[in-house]
């Protein structure tokens, strides 16, 4: 069915240890759908993108990658997924970019591109360089297919991780704080990046503390507070008139940031 949603996320709950970071929280993102989860620090943004893609073991809820839900075996802090296959599937599917670009150092962007296809995948050699080439060109790089990470800087390389999810060719994109660690100046070219794929209509989770990206590039904003949803809603609606006093003294900390 076309209206199932591609992420679907029903009362997930997350603790480590006795500190509880996520206490039943709900997220839908249909295809084509641009999520973007706000909020403070420690609020559990996250760990719930982490939990999403299985990178996280959560204790209670359901996960649903296009309607199929995620198997667990075990409860409560014991509880784990049931089945490798079934996890690498999901993770292959939901390709993670990160806020620490996770390049590996000793290979060249072409071949950091091209790693988890060819080796996860076991997709054809000159099939994926093909496809990693016209990444690279489209968000910006392709004239950095022979560079190393450390000769570009982090805008460049941030590019590169995006390039690296993308040729996945994964059903959404899971963005981990992907600006923060930028500088303003190169922080601009990641977003226009990120605005392009939004107009091609790709289905993305957007983890993120600039405010305007997220106005930008949203169908729904989640303003996450303690572990809970505080308010959710179109961007018009968050940012114009928000109703909840905590969102709005969110927001205001954001604009004196």
């Amino acid at each position: 069915m076309s209206d199932t949603p591609v992420i679907e996320i029903r009362n997930l709950h997350k603790a480590y240890g006795s500190l509880e970071v996520l206490k039943g929280v709900d997220i839908t993102a249909r295809k084509g759908d641009v999520v973007s989860l706000i909020g403070s620090s420690g609020s559990g943004k996250s760990t719930l993108l982490r939990c999403c893609n299985l990178l996280e073991d959560s204790q209670q809820g359901e996960i649903l990658f296009k309607g199929e839900p995620v198997h667990w075996k075990g409860d409560g802090h014991h509880r784990r997924p049931a089945d490798a296959k079934q996890v690498l599937r999901i993770r292959t599917n939901l390709s993670m970019v990160f806020q620490q670009f996770n390049l590996w150092a000793h290979m060249t962007i072409l071949q950091n591109v091209m790693e988890a296809p060819v080796t996860v995948l076991g997709r054809d050699r000159a099939q994926v360089e093909e496809a990693a080439r016209g990444y690279l060109d489209k968000v910006g790089i392709g004239d950095k297919c022979e560079a190393y990470p450390a000769q570009l800087s982090g805008g460049q390389q941030q590019r590169a991780a995006i390039a690296r999810a993308l040729c996945m060719e994964p059903e959404a994109l899971l963005f981990d704080e992907p600006t923060s660690a930028l500088d303003p100046e190169l922080e601009q070219e990641v977003v226009r990046v990120i605005k392009s794929l939004a107009k091609e209509g790709r289905t993305m989770l957007i983890v993120t503390h600039d405010m305007k990206m997220a106005s930008d590039v949203s169908d729904h904003v989640v303003f996450l507070h303690q572990g809970l949803i505080e308010e959710q809603g179109p961007p018009e609606t968050l940012f114009g008139a928000p109703k909840s006093e905590r969102l709005r003294g969110f927001l205001k900390s954001t604009v004196h940031a």
